[in-house]
């Protein structure tokens, strides 16, 4: 029966040709489904590699292709087994109508259907079934209709964007990562034939379910072909010892944290500034260094390039899963915590920026109390006069206490912020503690802080996204001497066994109190990176350091990212590279006269304060310190020469503000307000 059915269409076909007018209208009023459909949202490195990708709101695995994104081997091969007419025919071939109906019957059974690659695009636009005449002849309907709307190659496009290839895998680009593990650019001659055997019968064929059939049916593709203009015999005969795939490979999924910041944006696609090949790289670098380890460890990496910005790569956790109990899908690149001795060097570079200290001055290491605030080294020991250059090196919170007194501990909060860290304090005022770690902020951000060092204090903002790159900001946190100077200090630091010899790194670790982060941040010439390790909900780890867990990590990172280390700037032409004795007398103890001159602070507005404006003035006091004083707003000065502790700033308009107020011996004192 469906042989003398296929055999009267066939005629009905020609008959119906004869009345050209009645056709056309047939044609021309066919009512065409959608033929937009929506593809996955897609998130690629920095050069075109697949990140992630996502499926369409049916959980269906549908990515979108172009022409050049396909092999054209691939193409040549579908086209000579499927349709080898297909740019001669309007739609309809009657050449291979006529062939299937003899051959129909002949056999007293369907031996090939006779359709197009237009009619399978004109089913798979309406879904329709091909087992019933009326399907078939709908198809023809549809498949001449889109022959006079559309052209050739976008024909083929949607063929290649919507051919089923197996449960939820829809074209020839999602069936090339689900089957093959690798995009379609560039596919053997096995692989093209596997492509082009499975929609026939997509689910009879799925190489992870029925890999024999699959194997089979490629073979006949290559058997059909071989010979042809599409394939050699030669390339035939190899292509049948070639191996058939016999199961799904999972798609892509590098950078799973970064990729859902990504895709929450829009449908993309998104372009990264990652490496794809480093990403995948450190990725299973910190999925190696938490095994067998306590499983509610986490871990996080960020390396970016300071030269640009560009953060080269992002992993927030060891692996995006709950496995072994460990929140994976929680990423700690971003997430707070406390810094523990990694801000440090910031206080230092400050310090040098502000002339009150140099490498090389002597500062006590001795007890000291600040009211009820009595900070003690890690140790518990003191080593009573110290350089400058050692108490960092040692890391020693005496000598950083006493720095971030001279400076105040809303200058550091001031100088955190025009860095672009955006620190989250427990308490609504900040006090020294927050030199020791007393504070919030993401491994990112302390990435970014380095990075800033590393670029001889140029603020270096880290971007993530291709399109946000830009030119180097000209603003600057310290001057580039100050920067260089803490930088040379860290190089100082003797790296952890197997890190190489001194001098090529400069980098600092930390551990925040109980145990409960353990960091270590580092970089060179060229590049930054910044690694994490602690537990997400908080909890101390006994024992982790962070010069023994973190620090080795680190330089295993940026072994991963350059071959060899990038050297470390020279100084710039300005730093004093004296010895203690040589310096300045003001600069060579840090304490002395100095000690008596009074601490500067502004007494009001506090920090953090909310005003209602004045007729468009605030009023500002402070104490301490030596006059002349200089008042600035968001950096612009607004009053100099100052005797007396208060002025007002006119002119305030609403929103956020930063005071900061100078005296006549370089020491400053920052609170930042709302105005409304």
């Amino acid at each position: 029966m469906r042989a003398r059915a296929l055999l009267a269409l066939t005629a009905a076909l020609w008959i119906g040709a004869a009345a050209r007018d009645g056709v056309d209208r047939w044609i021309a009023t066919t009512d065409l489904p959608p033929l937009v459909h929506a593809t996955g949202t897609e998130v690629r490195a920095q050069d075109g590699t697949l990140l992630r990708a996502y499926t369409v709101e049916d959980g269906r695995w549908r990515l979108a292709v172009g022409g050049d994104e396909v092999d054209p081997r691939f193409v040549d091969m579908l086209l000579a087994y499927e349709d080898k007419r297909f740019y001669s025919h309007a739609g309809v071939d009657p050449v291979a109508l006529l062939r299937a109906g003899a051959q129909a019957l002949w056999h007293g059974r369907i031996v090939s259907g006779g359709s197009t690659l237009t009619m399978q695009v004109a089913r798979l636009l309406e879904g329709s079934g091909t087992g019933h005449w009326t399907g078939k002849l709908r198809q023809m309907r549809l498949a001449l209709a889109l022959e006079r709307r559309l052209g050739k190659d976008e024909i083929l496009a949607l063929y290649l964007h919507l051919a089923p290839y197996g449960g939820n895998i829809e074209g020839v680009r999602a069936a090339a990562l689900a089957w093959l593990g690798k995009e379609p650019r560039r596919l053997t001659p096995a692989e093209a034939a596997l492509l082009v055997a499975m929609p026939q019968a997509p689910e009879a064929r799925r190489p992870d379910r029925h890999p024999d059939s699959a194997q089979a049916a490629r073979d006949r593709v290559l058997a059909r072909l071989s010979g042809t203009r599409a394939l050699s015999a030669e390339a035939a005969a190899a292509a049948l010892r070639d191996p058939a795939p016999r199961g799904r490979t999972e798609f892509p999924q590098l950078a799973a944290h970064l990729a859902d910041r990504a895709a929450a944006t829009g449908p993309g696609p998104h372009v990264l500034t990652l490496d794809a090949t480093l990403q995948a790289g450190l990725e299973r670098l910190a999925a190696s260094a938490l095994t067998a380890r306590d499983p509610r460890l986490s871990l996080a990496i960020v390396v970016a390039d300071h030269t640009t910005g560009a953060i080269l790569a992002s992993v927030g956790s060891p692996s995006y899963s709950n496995e072994a109990g460990r929140p994976g899908f929680v990423d700690m690149a971003r997430a707070l915590r406390s810094p523990g001795s990694t801000l440090k060097p910031l206080v230092y570079a400050l310090a040098f920026d502000r002339g009150i200290a140099h490498p090389e001055t002597l500062i006590a290491d001795t007890p000291v109390r600040f009211g009820t605030y009595a900070p003690q080294n890690f140790d518990g020991r003191f080593r009573g006069d110290v350089r400058m250059a050692e108490a960092l090196q040692l890391s020693l919170n005496v000598p950083v206490v006493r720095l971030a007194d001279r400076l105040g501990p809303a200058h550091v909060m001031a100088a955190l912020r025009s860095a672009g860290l955006s620190p989250a304090l427990p308490e609504g005022t900040p006090g020294l503690a927050i030199v020791l770690g007393g504070l919030g902020v993401t491994l990112t951000d302390m990435v970014q802080l380095y990075a800033t060092l590393a670029q001889n204090g140029r603020v270096t903002p880290l971007v993530w996204r291709a399109a946000d790159l830009a030119d180097p900001t000209a603003r600057y946190l310290v001057a580039p001497r100050a920067a260089w100077m803490v930088g040379h200090v860290l190089a100082g630091i003797a790296p952890p066994p197997a890190g190489g010899p001194p001098g090529r790194v400069a980098y600092k670790t930390g551990t925040s109190y109980g145990f409960r982060d353990a960091w270590a941040i580092g970089y060179d010439g060229r590049y930054v990176a910044g690694v994490w390790m602690g537990r997400p909900d908080g909890t101390p780890v006994p024992g982790a350091f962070g010069a023994e867990t973190a620090a080795p990590l680190l330089f295993e990172v940026l072994n991963r990212v350059r071959s060899r280390p990038v050297p470390l700037p020279p100084p710039p032409r300005d730093t004093l590279l004296v010895s203690g004795a040589s310096l300045p007398p003001h600069l060579q103890r840090f304490g002395g006269a100095e000690a008596l001159i009074p601490a500067l602070s502004i007494t009001f507005p506090p920090d953090g304060a909310r005003l209602e404006r004045e007729a468009g003035a605030v009023p500002v006091k402070w104490r301490g310190g030596t006059p002349p004083f200089v008042v600035l707003a968001d950096g612009a000065v607004v009053a100099t020469g100052l005797q007396r502790p208060e002025t007002e700033i006119p002119g305030a308009g609403p929103g956020f503000a930063t005071l900061t107020v100078l005296d006549g011996q370089g020491r400053s004192g920052s609170v930042r307000v709302e105005l409304r």
